[in-house]
């Protein structure tokens, strides 16, 4: 199965359903009934039954739009409020959903659309946002690139940085991963088993040592052994923000003693299941660290998919990967076009 179908096949499960709520905005088109007159004029008498012939045409035409083929409803000021509401409920955040509420009025008000129709013009706005922040991890030369993993607890970092190594390593690249949340053996442990899967060296220290130390002693044996990436597992204990920021400005400070441009990346991984709690992380962790891009994780779950952009719209940052799974192949590089195809549940050809 391609990446694509598994997005969308996965997204479609989660809970927004953003797909199947466009389908309800077409298929609950309201009727519009004229104002009944002050003074009622007499009924007319009734007219005769239609023919059969008619008669079979009206109920044709009732079953089409039930079954929602070939309905349509017009864009108007209560359509693209539902659509607001839609969007919101899908995580976009209210200043994205006006604006690609406001987006879809410039191009479409006064026209009947389709479900399909709605789909691709939605598909079309989210792309738009999505496209300047769809950019792959770079590759920048320095041997080691140094890359700083960030991210609370539980947002995915462990898994993602063993998925990345054994990437690399699979495209060429000689890689070591430094396991530097040393107050969690689990994470520890996690890694050495995606080192052992790739053939990358792990390198860790007895839990409870200074994350700082470790670093720079990775940095050093990834410089002496010539690795083209080292990748440093970092905590993520936010209830302490202030140690947490002093834990990792110290890393920086020490990794800069041997380059004064390390680290030269740091991502920070994102659960999309924790819906608009990621504009409150990137915001933490942007003032702890140069965040230079963003890997979003657990699309597979509940999460509702739209919070990728929002953070686009309100960030910038660059987002690199999307993850919809545990496997190495249910991470890959980000497409804003496939991604919004499968958001809004719109049929894409590949």
């Amino acid at each position: 199965m391609s990446f694509f179908k598994k997005l969308k096949e996965r997204l479609v499960k989660s809970s927004s359903k953003l797909d199947a709520g466009i389908e309800d905005l077409v298929a609950d088109t309201p009727v519009q009934h004229p104002p009944e007159p002050a003074n009622p004029a007499p009924e007319p008498p009734k007219a005769a039954d239609p023919d059969p012939q008619e008669k079979q045409g009206l109920i044709a035409r009732l079953i089409t739009r039930a079954s929602g083929g070939g309905a349509k409803r017009l864009v108007d000021d209560a359509l693209l409020e539902e659509l607001e509401e839609l969007l919101i409920a899908a995580d976009m955040g209210v200043d994205t959903a006006l604006r690609i509420s406001a987006a879809l009025s410039d191009k479409h008000f006064g026209t009947r659309l389709s479900a399909d129709d709605i789909r691709g013009a939605l598909a079309h706005e989210v792309a738009a946002v999505l496209a300047p922040v769809a950019r792959p991890f770079p590759i920048n030369g320095q041997k080691p690139q140094v890359v700083l993993v960030v991210g609370v607890n539980g947002a995915g970092k462990t898994t993602t940085i063993g998925k990345l190594a054994s990437q690399f390593k699979s495209a060429g690249k000689s890689v070591m991963i430094a396991a530097g949340d040393t107050f969690r053996a689990a994470a520890v442990e996690q890694l050495q088993v995606w080192g052992d899967r790739a053939g990358v060296p792990v390198l860790t220290a007895p839990e409870g040592s200074d994350p700082a130390s470790l670093a720079f002693d990775a940095m050093a044996r990834a410089r002496a052994e010539g690795a083209d990436l080292l990748l440093i597992d970092t905590a993520g204990r936010l209830q302490n923000r202030s140690d947490l920021m002093d834990e990792l400005a110290k890393i920086m400070r020490v990794l800069r003693k041997q380059d004064a441009d390390a680290p030269h990346n740091t991502l920070l991984v994102l659960d999309a299941t924790t819906g608009q709690n990621a504009i409150s992380q990137v915001d933490v962790f942007k003032q702890i660290s140069n965040v230079t891009g963003l890997i979003m994780t657990k699309l597979d779950g509940t999460a509702k998919g739209g919070i990728l952009v929002a953070l686009a719209a309100k960030f910038g940052l660059p987002i690199h990967a999307i993850g919809v799974g545990e496997q190495i192949e249910d991470l890959d590089a980000f497409d804003a076009e496939e991604f919004a195809a499968a958001l809004t549940g719109l049929d894409r050809t590949e």
